[in-house]
């Protein structure tokens, strides 16, 4: 039996929660540690559609599998708030969602150092776990614009450099001030910098391009908030996550993909730093990504999935945001993980306080 009771995740301050729970049964809990105990699992991501799939691509099969295991979902991750709870000694969350530069660069200060010996390091992309972090996905966050708007493919925008152009292509523009999501990238790309040339990234050069749209500019806190500003019609160009294209696409939204270069990050999932239930939340981690889940959540997002194992079979939704598919005619840009590492909370903060200067 699984019974489900939450609130809708939708928004930026949503609070969800999530029982699972079957009945008892002999051995049910072998795969959370043996103990036979309750445990809930407090699961922090970004809400919406994409926590929706997270829910049932990998939480309900390991509730299935591990009856004594419950999860409580709540949005939005933030690292600030991960610093917060293990400064304080109050850690709330056991597994939030993270960039990997971030779990990196806070490895065994505000994340757990993980043991995952169920995980043989070739089966997956490169970079997809690392010692404090499992990659769950790897996101493409693509250049779209609304259709509407631009009817006539041959007038409508071709390149990203066209996201920065306002006098031929006037209207709003909506990004996700995430630094996963390519904020810091497209701008340099648009200005002609290869994709081969972009690291270390020239920050400040990025803030100044971003200056000349900033007034014509929704800059979205998470996912949700610009999927919501695009599926309302508020943006008529944005730079959003394949996983929530995908949403929009499947609601018959008229939207329009621009493939000329997009970037691709690794979306990772770690352990605050003194979560009272570490090896479950570490069993848990391990069974995500194993080929099945991986190719649900594929297909569910029409993300990338990070096992090579896995076999989505894709829906037509789905092909039109697969970013290492055919219909990707552009280049691909995949996110220098070690270079942020090294940079997440100088850069970070230079974002921050120019986003509220």
């Amino acid at each position: 039996m699984v019974s489900r009771s939450r609130t809708a995740l939708v928004g930026v301050g949503i609070t969800a929660a999530i029982s699972l729970l079957a009945a008892c049964s002999t051995g049910g809990d072998a795969g959370a540690g043996g103990t036979g105990g309750q445990v809930r699992l407090t699961y922090v991501s970004y809400g919406g559609s994409g926590q929706e799939a997270q829910i049932k691509a990998f939480q309900e099969p390991y509730t299935k599998a591990n009856p004594n295991v419950t999860f409580v979902n709540s949005s939005p991750a933030d690292v600030a708030q991960v610093k917060a709870q293990v400064t304080s000694g109050v850690v709330q969350w056991d597994v939030v969602s993270v960039a990997p530069a971030a779990a990196t660069q806070h490895c065994g200060t505000l994340f757990e150092k993980l043991s995952l010996p169920k995980l043989n390091p070739e089966d997956f992309v490169p970079k997809a776990i690392g010692e404090c972090y499992v990659g769950n996905f790897a996101n493409a966050t693509p250049f779209a614009y609304d259709a509407d708007k631009w009817p006539d493919p041959e007038k409508a925008p071709k390149t990203i450099a066209d996201f920065f152009d306002l006098e031929r292509f006037p209207g709003k523009r909506g990004v996700i001030t995430n630094l996963q999501n390519g904020i810091l990238e497209y701008p340099l790309l648009a200005e002609g910098v290869a994709p081969d040339k972009l690291y270390p990234l020239d920050v400040d050069r990025s803030l100044r391009k971003w200056a000349t749209i900033r007034e014509h500019t929704i800059f979205a806190p998470n996912v949700g908030a610009l999927q919501q500003a695009a599926g309302s019609g508020q943006v008529d160009m944005f730079l959003l996550s394949d996983s929530r294209l995908i949403a929009l696409l499947n609601e018959k939204k008229n939207i329009k993909i621009v493939w000329d270069k997009t970037v691709v990050s690794v979306n990772a999932l770690a352990v605050p730093l003194g979560s009272k239930h570490k090896a479950v939340a570490e069993d848990f981690l391990q069974s995500l990504v194993q080929p099945e889940p991986v190719a649900t959540i594929t297909e569910l997002l029409g993300t990338v999935p990070i096992n090579r194992k896995a076999k989505p079979n894709l829906t037509e939704e789905g092909k039109l945001v697969e970013v290492y598919g055919p219909v990707n005619t552009g280049e691909t840009v995949v996110q220098d993980i070690d270079w942020y590492a090294q940079h997440w909370d100088e850069v970070t903060t230079k974002l921050n306080n120019w986003l509220v200067s």
